[in-house]
């Protein structure tokens, strides 16, 4: 009984993706070609910026293998993201896409609401999975804004995190939330947080390199 029990217990965290491989290390580990798509906002649009650095990372461990398209663009949010979707990320093939818009939805001129955030959301993840159902799909959550970009632009952006968060639990895929490492930074005082962040919103070369990209690679699994 104890070991039926114990295979149950193995079944259920598989199922939930909490031992599981992702398609994507899986086929890289075997000598696949990957691509990833980065999709998003300013905060990944850069093209030096961490999905260039990702990419390099990568293929230091997995030579050849990977190509990462950053599809993202600057003041963007997931209703430009729904329109591009077939241009951007579909058309590209991706085995893996990495998705965030929260910080944009929130932007009160684009009077996005929650709800509207979440269906786009959600309308893109089932785009990317019908079109492959072994993409892997990863939900991002970027730094906080603070200054202007927070009090006068986002006043409710964890509101819109917390959709992303509470999408990515729904549909138990992999959440990487950079608030995790932010918040202890913004919590030693704001100008600690603007060394890294000069603007109050988009993070520099320095924050990319040693925070943002090996963050990513450990939620990935990518060592």
């Amino acid at each position: 009984m104890k070991f039926k029990y114990l295979l149950l217990l193995i079944s259920l965290f598989l199922s939930n993706g909490i031992l599981a491989q992702s398609h994507f290390l899986k086929n890289l580990k075997s000598g696949k070609h990957q691509t990833i798509v980065v999709y998003g906002t300013s905060l990944s649009a850069n093209p030096l910026g961490w999905p260039a650095m990702l990419e390099k990372e990568i293929d230091r461990r997995y030579p050849s293998l990977i190509k990462v398209e950053n599809m993202a663009a600057g003041a963007m949010w997931s209703t430009w993201g729904v329109k591009n979707l077939d241009k951007r990320v579909l058309s590209k093939n991706p085995d893996l896409v990495l998705i965030e818009f929260a910080i944009n939805d929130a932007f009160l001129s684009y009077k996005t609401s929650p709800k509207v955030c979440r269906l786009n959301l959600e309308y893109m993840i089932d785009r990317i999975l019908e079109q492959n159902p072994n993409c892997d799909v990863v939900v991002q959550i970027m730094n906080m804004p603070t200054g202007i970009h927070f009090h006068e632009h986002r006043p409710d952006f964890e509101n819109y995190n917390d959709v992303y968060r509470k999408v990515a639990k729904k549909r138990k895929l992999l959440l990487i939330d950079h608030t995790t490492y932010w918040k202890p930074i913004l919590e030693k005082g704001l100008p600690e947080y603007l060394k890294l962040v000069p603007d109050g919103i988009h993070p520099e070369e320095l924050a990319w390199r040693t925070l943002v990209t090996p963050y990513i690679l450990k939620c990935l699994k990518i060592k």
